[in-house]
């Protein structure tokens, strides 16, 4: 059950970075709601995450998921370049993240 929290977790950290990307534009309080709400959610799974977890694991796996979703986000959303050398890098913080699954 923690590891499903952390990908939760991990996932609402990117919609909060989506949230804080709309603030910063200036579209209106939606977007700082989606911030305040998803940072919340993100930092209440976490911390049930890591109940169970080692601390140092799931914060890797949390940390990964938000830099990867982010880093795609922004590539899809924002239009954001697409460059190999991207998309290789995220694939070695994805392998991480498994790889410290696996371990754990």
């Amino acid at each position: 059950m923690a590891w499903i929290a952390l990908l939760f977790a991990g996932a609402f950290e990117v919609t909060g970075v989506i949230g804080i990307k709309g603030v910063s534009e200036r579209k209106g309080w939606t977007y700082f709601a989606l911030m305040i709400l998803s940072f919340a959610g993100s930092f209440s799974l976490l911390s049930y995450a890591m109940a169970s977890l080692p601390m140092g694991t799931a914060y890797a796996v949390w940390t990964g998921i938000g830099t990867v979703g982010s880093t795609l986000a922004g590539m899809f959303l924002f239009g954001e370049p697409k460059e190999w050398r991207r998309i290789l890098f995220i694939s070695m913080i994805l392998c991480s993240a498994i790889g410290l699954k696996v371990l754990t």
